[in-house]
Parts: structure tokens; C-alpha cells; sequence
């Protein structure tokens, strides 16, 4: 393949290296899984260490969606509070989906351990803070509920968030400590890595262009070949195409962009000084973060406009500054954006497309530790397991109309918001 451009920071910082591997010719294989992201290899692993032979087939670079462009917040449970979880899901559903993913990071992180990713993790949690009274209410809500389900969450007062985050910007926070921050350029090409040394095979630059059934087999007609497998997981989640007609309608595409520094040395040091991840609970979102070299990272909802002294850059630049007042000028060394598949009730979904044909799509933001878990999940369930005991209700898609008009007003919206913000 050739040497493609970086598509993010964490593209040309992570420490596990970029895999190039094209398929030649037709392939036969157990499970044939569409998407090298967090979710493909996810399912990859753990379907390999099951014993399972599968096959993932990546259109670009492992990463090249949304996996390599993520925040790398690994944050616990979903948007939505518990309770809603439960509203939406029922008791008992609704509180299976909670406990299994409220115990993601902790998972994800074994993961790091067991294959000795190298991917910057830290675990000293992240802080969802208050930009307003009204927010701080709610994550006073939400801490009470966390509390009463057992986990290691701590409500921040105002000078207690100012003290964790370096900044008096906020009425408070909500800090999760099971929660952590990575590279998460660095552990999707750790989790290829790993599926590779469990006897998975993976093949780059391979596009999917039709998929049909014949008999008991699935076909994947690429433009490298054919795969013919007994079971298809599609893993592409906001960057899914038109492979299975109707399934890219069935959520909003929203986009998240992200402003790095250059390295600030012992200047980054007051902020975040336990380098714990920041979001907001603004409804247009701001979050910062600190990587291993003392950069910072901010980002927001939108796409990235303009180049060095772009529209994004001036707009992070004042975010900065007003958030953090001593820190002074800092110069930028990259912008990039992604995508985010938005569901209507912000819960992600398992679809059952076919016989013997899933995919677990819609993580609204939140593709860490949702998509290694589901990654496992199908695993399981490809392995002999029951559908009922994965940790969602099994569906069918249904087409949101509305999609694509609420996909131009939220871009609409985060254009207008990061230009009044930049000024």
C-alpha cells in the first residue's frame, strides 16, 4: 500500500507499528469481519482465541476511521445516565448493558496488560465537568446513582475541580475512576497485533463491495478477491458504506475534531496535573486532555476548517486561554476530525442483518471500551454462545428519515458555535 498521510496525532505518535498486509486472491475463512477498528479486531482476538478462524478485511489502515481518530477517553458506560438506560432498556436489560460496559475500561485495560500494548495509558480517571450550575446538578444526579451501583466515582466541588483540572473555568466535576486515557492509535494496532499472535488473519486495502449469500456461506466480494465465510460481522460503525443497503441511514453522522500543541514541557504540568481526561457537559462539548509528551488536546463537535491559522486553531487557542489563564501562547502541530454515529435514543445497537450476519454500530462517542466489549460479545455468540446473553437486545435496523437533515443542522450548528467561540 502506499504511504498514505497521517490521519491524526496519535498516527504518528503511537509506538505499535502500522500493519500492511493486502489479500491476494480469493479467501476462504470461518468468520469474514468488515472494519479493522476497535470492534473488527476486537472480534478478531477473541474469536481467534476461541479458535475460530477469521479473516478481517480493512479498506484503508488498521485504525483509519473513527478508531485512530478517537479522543482516547476510555470512559465507562454510555451518554446516557442509568437510569435512562434502564427507562429505554428495561430493569433487566438496561442494567446488564450498564454493568457490562460500567466494567469496559477495566477490561480494556487487561487487555493492554495481557498483550503488552504500548499505548499511553494512564489510569487516574477522567473528569466530567460542569459548565454550569445546571450541569453540576446533574452529575450530582448521576454520582448518587454510580454510588448506589458500587463504582469509584467522586463529586467534585468547585474548588476541588479547579484543583484536578488547573482551571477555575468550572462549577465542578464528576471524577470516574475506573476510567483512564490511551493512545488509541496505539491500542487498535496493539489489538491487530495481538489478533495476528492468536491466528487471525487481517488484510489492509481491501474494499468490500457486494455481500450475498450462497447456500450456507457468506460472499464478500472485494476489489482483491472473494471471501467466502460462515459467518459476517460488519464492524465499520459510523464509517459504514452503502455494503448492506439501508444500514448507513439508520443514524445521524455528526463529526468531532481535535486541535493538538506541540509539546509544552513543565507549562502542560498544571494542567490536569494527574492527567486525567476532560469533557464538558456543555451541549455543544469541549474536552482536553494531556499526552505522554505534554501536549495538550482539545477538541469539540464539529470538522476542522482552514489550515495553520485556520478558523479550528484560532478557536482552540482561545479555548485555551480562557480555560487555562497562565498558560500563554502555544503554537499547534495538528487538527484533525471524525466521525460520530449518533443514534435517535443515543444507545448503541446489535443488529442481526441475517443468518449469521451482525454488526454492533452507534456508539455515539464512545467507541473504546463499547466496541472491545461487543468485540467480545460476538465472539461469544459466533462461537457457539446465545443471543440473548449478549449485552444488548438483538434488532433489526431501522432507517431514521430525518438523518440526513439533522446530520447538516448539527454541522450547521457546530460551524456557527466554533466561529463565535474563535473570535
Amino acid at each position: 500500500m502506499s504511504e498514505a498521510p497521517p490521519i491524526s496525532l496519535w498516527d504518528i505518535t503511537a509506538d505499535e507499528s502500522d500493519l500492511d498486509s493486502p489479500m491476494e486472491g480469493d479467501v476462504e475463512t470461518g468468520v469474514a469481519i468488515v472494519g479493522g477498528g476497535f470492534t473488527g479486531l476486537s472480534t478478531a482476538l477473541h474469536a481467534a482465541e476461541r479458535g475460530l478462524d477469521c479473516h478481517v478485511l480493512e479498506a484503508q489502515r488498521i485504525g483509519h476511521g473513527g478508531s485512530g481518530r478517537n479522543v482516547g477517553l476510555l470512559n465507562p458506560g454510555v451518554w446516557l445516565p442509568p437510569w435512562d438506560v434502564r427507562a429505554r432498556l428495561g430493569e433487566e436489560k438496561g442494567a446488564a448493558l450498564t454493568e457490562a460496559l460500567g466494567n469496559g475500561p477495566a477490561y480494556v485495560m487487561s487487555l493492554i496488560e495481557r498483550h503488552q500494548i504500548r499505548c499511553e495509558l494512564t489510569r487516574s480517571g477522567t473528569i466530567h465537568a460542569a459548565h454550569s450550575e445546571r450541569g453540576f446538578r446533574d452529575l450530582e444526579r448521576r454520582a448518587g446513582e454510580w454510588r448506589r451501583l458500587g463504582a469509584p466515582v467522586e463529586l467534585l466541588s468547585r474548588a476541588e475541580a479547579s484543583e484536578k483540572i488547573g482551571s477555575d473555568a468550572y462549577c465542578g466535576g464528576l471524577l470516574d475512576r475506573r476510567a483512564g486515557t490511551i493512545n488509541p492509535m496505539g491500542y487498535v494496532r496493539g489489538l491487530a497485533r495481538a489478533a495476528l499472535s492468536a491466528g487471525a488473519r487481517i488484510s489492509t486495502g481491501v474494499t468490500a463491495r457486494a455481500l450475498r449469500r450462497d447456500g450456507d456461506r457468506w460472499i464478500v466480494d472485494t476489489d482483491r478477491g472473494r471471501v467466502s465465510a460462515r459467518a459476517v460481522v460488519l464492524g465499520t460503525n459510523a464509517y459504514t458504506d452503502d455494503l448492506w443497503p439501508g444500514l448507513n441511514k439508520t443514524f445521524t453522522i455528526i463529526h468531532y475534531f481535535q486541535v493538538a500543541t506541540a509539546p509544552l514541557g513543565e507549562r502542560a504540568h498544571a494542567v490536569l496535573p494527574e492527567r486525567q481526561g476532560l469533557w464538558d457537559t456543555a451541549p455543544i462539548m469541549f474536552s482536553v486532555r494531556r499526552d505522554a509528551f505534554d501536549r495538550l488536546i482539545v477538541g469539540s463537535m464539529g470538522r476542522v476548517f482552514g489550515g495553520e491559522t485556520g478558523l479550528s486553531r484560532r478557536w482552540a487557542e482561545r479555548r485555551l486561554r480562557r480555560v487555562f489563564h497562565g498558560l500563554g501562547p502555544v503554537g499547534f502541530e495538528r487538527a484533525w476530525y471524525g466521525r460520530i454515529a449518533l443514534t435517535p435514543d443515543h444507545l448503541p445497537r446489535i443488529h442481526r442483518l441475517a443468518d449469521g450476519l451482525y454488526t454492533p454500530i452507534g456508539y455515539n462517542g464512545r467507541g473504546i471500551a463499547p466496541g472491545t466489549v461487543f468485540g467480545r460479545a460476538m465472539a461469544e455468540l459466533l462461537a457457539g454462545g446465545k443471543e440473548e446473553d449478549l449485552p444488548l437486545p438483538v434488532t433489526e435496523p431501522a432507517k431514521d428519515g430525518l438523518a440526513p437533515v439533522k446530520s447538516r443542522f448539527y454541522g450547521l450548528a457546530f460551524a456557527a458555535s466554533q466561529a463565535a467561540k474563535a473570535v
